[in-house]
């Protein structure tokens, strides 16, 4: 506050008044201030002077990619599970994918005083975030590593899993295998992708450009890919899904198919047991990936000062039906 006020020219309780929004600030000297704050990029944080104080406000921000998405709401539910056991409540937004919009949601949940956010990052571009976490927020990355700061993460093996599924694939006879993955620009979808790169070498298949798709997983977007591998002249046996969307997107693509490949998704799903048939995944404890994190939070908010942590979680393959049929 002190460097807010030497920029802008006014005492320290100008700059106090202004951001409380108080009476009595002339309004060239309450934008001098503020512009000095967006230069400085300060920002209230009452709840690190809670903090420092000895008390909480009582919640956390939590920022995901689609709170509608399955997978995000098994992670939320873990996530309020462990908060609740230490008195917290959650609070919860979804980026969709946006880095703007993750900015904006978790800069506006440390205006409500958070005491610690978990993010599910959209960017890679994180800096916005420094001057929070010096005033005293802990912040906790989910699936997905911070863009260009050292801070706590906690991951998934997607390189271990797609390679798995590739592995077990070659292993019931495939050798034209497909990968139908999210965005390349997100960080598991890349990660997913070099597994399946990985997988090919280590079971010596050749990889083919050809056979793989990366785009934002949409109803119409998967059909097409799917109708174009399909009908080439040499059509993919067998084809690894890149998340539970592409998963769910393909098996409505392929649900009248003549020809159907071997299957094997990343991300269990529900329901995936009881189609015909069961479709064989790469599985990996959502709820445990929320606990670890919201742990590592609660941890950080009691005062562990240790060095920043990445947390790899291990996934496993779950042989169902639909990633063990021989190539036709």
């Amino acid at each position: 506050m002190s460097d807010v006020a030497r920029l802008a020219g006014v005492s320290i309780k100008t700059v106090s008044r202004v951001v409380n929004d108080e009476p009595a600030v002339h309004p060239d000297t309450a934008e001098r201030v503020m512009a000095a704050i967006e230069q400085l990029g300060f920002r209230r944080n009452l709840g690190a002077r809670n903090l420092r104080r000895g008390s909480t406000t009582g919640t956390i921000g939590l920022v995901v990619e689609d709170v509608g998405n399955p997978f995000y709401s098994e992670l939320n539910r873990a996530i309020e599970r462990i908060a609740s056991s230490h008195d917290r409540q959650v609070l919860t937004g979804s980026s969709d994918e946006d880095r703007d919009r993750e900015r904006e949601l978790a800069l506006e949940f440390c205006s409500r005083r958070v005491d610690g956010l978990l993010i599910v990052p959209a960017g890679m571009q994180h800096g916005y975030l420094v001057p929070e976490m010096r005033a005293g927020t802990p912040v906790v990355f989910i699936d997905r590593p911070a863009g260009d700061i050292v801070a706590d993460t906690v991951l998934v093996d997607n390189i271990g899993g797609t390679v798995e599924a590739v592995t077990h694939l070659a292993a019931h006879g495939h050798r034209r295998i497909a990968f139908l993955g999210d965005n390349v620009e997100i960080y598991t979808a890349g990660e997913r992708l070099r597994g399946f790169r990985e997988g090919c070498a280590r079971a010596g298949i050749r990889y083919d450009e050809g056979l793989v798709v990366m785009r934002t997983p949409t109803e119409e977007g998967v059909g097409d890919a799917v109708r174009r591998l399909m009908a080439g002249a040499e059509p993919p046996t067998a084809v690894v899904a890149g998340n539970n969307r592409v998963t769910v997107h393909l098996l409505r693509a392929l649900a009248h198919a003549p020809r159907r490949p071997a299957l094997v998704g990343f991300d269990d799903f529900e329901l995936a047991d009881l189609l015909d048939p069961p479709v064989t995944v790469v599985a990996h404890d959502v709820g445990g990936l929320g606990e670890a994190a919201a742990n590592l939070l609660f941890a950080r908010i009691q005062g562990d000062q240790s060095a920043p942590r990445k947390v790899v979680l291990p996934v496993r393959l779950v042989p169902r039906g639909s990633g063990e049929v021989a190539p036709a």
